[in-house]
Parts: structure tokens; C-alpha cells; sequence
């Protein structure tokens, strides 16, 4: 069964296959997130060189603006406060409970969507390509 790139994104997959999980636990949860470092379908390894995955503290500082931004607006269109404190709890607030969000799926966009030659290949989507491989 083939996933979308939308799908494979939000279920956080391989770029390459789309089958193997990027992630060996749950987003939200008592441990801390662990990365897979390679597909457990295909063998791609997700860390392309060392410190590969720097850039995606980039892409997890976008969206922690982008979720701030729309909280700070969103709570003074609903309250109209111009207290400080309260958006300093409610930004620091959210920004606390998003961050597993944001570490998760900036490695994941990275490896979608911004590291150029990490494309989707459907030969290794197939469910004998182990076997296709080492012949």
C-alpha cells in the first residue's frame, strides 16, 4: 500500500519508502522522543551526515514563532487584554506543551520536504525490496 506524501508526512514515514517509522515511540508520552537512525524497511538512514539534523532547530524556531504569533493575536481577539502576564503565560504555555510537536515534525519536514536528492523511490516500497536489494 502506497501513502500519500501528505499522509507518509503526518505519520511521520520514510521519505525514501514510506513504510518505516521515523520515530520508535509516541510524540507525547512519560519518555523522551527517539529517532530511529534507520528505516526498518528499506535500511535508509535518516541522519544524510553528522549534525544533519541542526537545521531542523530552523525549521522548529519557524514554527514556534508561527504558533506564538497566532496565540498572542487569537487570545486578544478573545479577551482584549493588554496584561502582559497573561500572554507571557499563554505563550510560554504553548510553547511548552507544542514542543514535542515541533521537534518531531521539523525532522520530519526536513527529511520531506527541505534536503534536496531525498526523494520518494517506489521500488523501495515494495514489500520484497529487502530481498530485491541484497540480490
Amino acid at each position: 500500500m502506497q501513502l500519500s506524501s501528505a499522509s507518509a508526512i503526518i505519520n511521520a514515514k520514510c521519505p525514501k519508502c514510506r513504510r518505516g517509522d521515523l520515530f520508535a515511540n509516541s510524540m507525547y508520552g512519560f519518555s523522551s522522543q527517539k529517532m530511529n537512525t534507520q528505516c526498518s524497511h528499506c535500511g535508509f538512514t535518516f541522519e544524510i551526515e553528522p549534525g544533519y539534523f541542526y537545521v531542523a532547530m530552523f525549521v522548529s524556531y519557524a514554527f514556534n514563532i508561527a504558533q506564538m504569533v497566532t496565540m498572542a493575536v487569537g487570545l486578544y481577539i478573545l479577551t482584549g487584554s493588554k496584561n502582559p502576564w497573561l500572554y507571557v503565560a499563554a505563550l510560554l504555555g504553548i510553547s511548552v506543551i507544542l514542543s514535542p510537536f515541533n521537534f518531531r515534525y521539523s525532522r520530519v519536514l526536513l527529511l520531506h520536504w527541505l534536503t534536496p536528492g531525498v526523494n520518494y523511490d517506489p521500488a523501495r516500497s515494495k514489500d520484497d525490496y529487502k530481498k530485491f536489494k541484497q540480490v
